[in-house]
């Protein structure tokens, strides 16, 4: 050894595993991975529902807000293309993407609530059959939010089936997290079972105050489906608020088409109060998030690309309506239009206990379900979400440590050797001699969070240093110049 580390006091662990870490784009801007890498993170899955790639002009054209903000501009179509760009960033931690049927079916069929013909059928298979010839790691989607709600289960099944021909597996915001989950679970154990896949339903929860408590009848369906040989386990990140775009809080036909054509409906006033209407309504037929959260004073404006509208960040839609003397909706729409769609939101919609008692149980395994952050640079910009800072540092500070909720050893396991089993890693999640050096050192009597949903802007502490790739990225607790990610195929 060129350096010997005295870890006295400390824990020696597996680098930590996000099973969706939705940094894909953000280390092309940061290639740091800063929030990540603090917190011990040193490999990511993501790629939920709309993948970084396959891709089009159109598509990419449709994020120009984004790219002129962040300065960086997909110049790729497939994954191989974003693994170059990727390696050319140099981020500091590894990446794996699974292949998004969201983003498939918008390249193939559009934005539209219709069937796929069987010729788009088969386009959609001919591109993940590309993907995962590239490295994908499987089939993901997104099935609350347009357009991935309005496929069926028999496309998802033959899109399944492709991904399953390569050993891949499937990944899902399912369907349904709030009254309809029954049915949302069934249809999860379906595509595993009929495409003969391991299938993972990510940020597992109960959500909406109506199903709190019945996160015990959910782990159950879980078990039971594994009792009958499917091969079907969940992950959750350690908080009760979940976060998403402000626009996934209209109803399914108000987003059709796209952006262009969601904004003209919000400008229409006779449109915009049929929207109002139907997000005021008791409508099983759609996630409707924004009654899930308990109304406007559940919904916290996160992150506005637009500095003029910025000042709505870290307001609740209530202060927002109060402060210009508007319906909450109203003050809703017109964010949405101030910020041409952009603004993501908090929604505080789950239970404390039913989160606890996922954490608990042992098939559950850990993700943010966020992107990288830094505390300097333009990733420091507010309207973030605590679990992409802390959620690690979380489970072992106060589920571990104060609560003895879980042992040291459990979620030491739920967030390295588990989800290396569920994604399909190659030779990281444990600590044994020809495995790869991904590693942390941290202290179990400090490691913690500041992060909170109004000032989530802190790295983690206690975690002073973190290997990827055998090269210390945090070194005494300070980040380091090194770079060593690599592309996970």
């Amino acid at each position: 050894a060129k350096r010997t580390t005295d870890a006295t006091g400390l824990v020696v662990a597996p680098g930590f595993i996000d099973l969706l870490g939705q940094s894909e784009y953000a280390v092309l801007v940061d290639p740091r991975a800063a929030s990540k890498i603090t917190e011990a993170i040193t490999t990511e899955i993501t790629g939920e529902g709309s993948s970084i790639a396959p891709t089009n002009e159109r598509q990419i054209a449709e994020g120009e807000d984004v790219w002129k903000h962040y300065g960086v501009r997909p110049d790729w179509t497939d994954l191989e293309g974003y693994f170059r760009a990727f390696e050319k960033a140099r981020p500091a931690i590894n990446l794996g993407t699974l292949v998004g049927a969201g983003g498939v079916r918008d390249l193939v069929v559009g934005k539209e609530n219709r069937p796929a013909t069987p010729e788009e059928q088969a386009q959609m298979e001919a591109l993940v059959d590309t993907a995962m010839q590239q490295g994908a790691f499987g089939l993901s989607t997104s099935l609350q939010y347009v357009p991935g709600r309005f496929a069926s289960t028999a496309e998802l099944v033959g899109l399944a089936k492709v991904a399953a021909k390569y050993g891949g597996v499937y990944f899902t915001h399912q369907r349904s997290e709030q009254r309809e989950i029954d049915a949302s679970m069934d249809e999860v154990m379906t595509i595993a079972r009929e495409a003969q896949i391991p299938a993972n339903i990510w940020h597992f929860k109960t959500a909406c105050r109506e199903n709190w408590g019945r996160m015990p009848e959910m782990l159950a369906k879980v078990a039971a489906a594994r009792a009958a040989g499917l091969d079907v386990a969940v992950n959750q990140y350690p908080w009760p608020a979940a976060m998403n775009s402000l626009v996934a809080n209209l109803p399914p036909w108000a987003q059709e088409g796209g952006t262009d054509a969601t904004l003209a409906r919000l400008k229409d006033p006779a449109t915009r109060a049929k929207i109002k209407a139907a997000m005021r309504s008791d409508d099983p037929s759609w996630e409707n998030q924004f009654r899930c959260s308990g109304g406007a004073e559940g919904v916290l404006v996160g992150g506005v690309l637009d500095p003029k509208a910025a000042s709505a960040s870290g307001k609740t839609i209530a202060q927002l309506a109060k402060e210009r003397g508007v319906d909450p909706e109203d003050a809703l729409f017109d964010l949405l239009i101030a910020d041409h769609l952009n603004p993501s939101n908090i929604l505080f919609i789950m239970d404390d206990k039913d989160v606890e008692t996922a954490l608990a149980d042992p098939f559950v395994a850990f993700c943010t379900d966020s992107g990288a952050g830094a505390l300097d640079g333009i990733l420091a910009e507010p309207g973030s979400h605590p679990r992409g800072w802390g959620s690690a540092a979380r489970i072992l500070g106060t589920y571990v440590r104060e609560k003895k909720l879980l042992s040291l050893e459990a979620a030491v396991r739920k967030m390295t050797s588990l989800p290396a089993i569920r994604a399909g890693l190659q030779a990281r999640g444990i600590l044994r001699a020809g495995m790869k050096a991904d590693l942390v050192l941290f202290d179990p009597e400090t490691v913690g969070t500041r992060a909170t949903y109004t000032d989530p802007n802190h790295y983690a502490d206690g975690i002073p240093y973190v290997a990827v790739n055998g090269q210390l990225v945090v070194d005494g607790g300070k980040i380091t110049d090194a770079r060593p990610g690599v592309v996970l195929r």
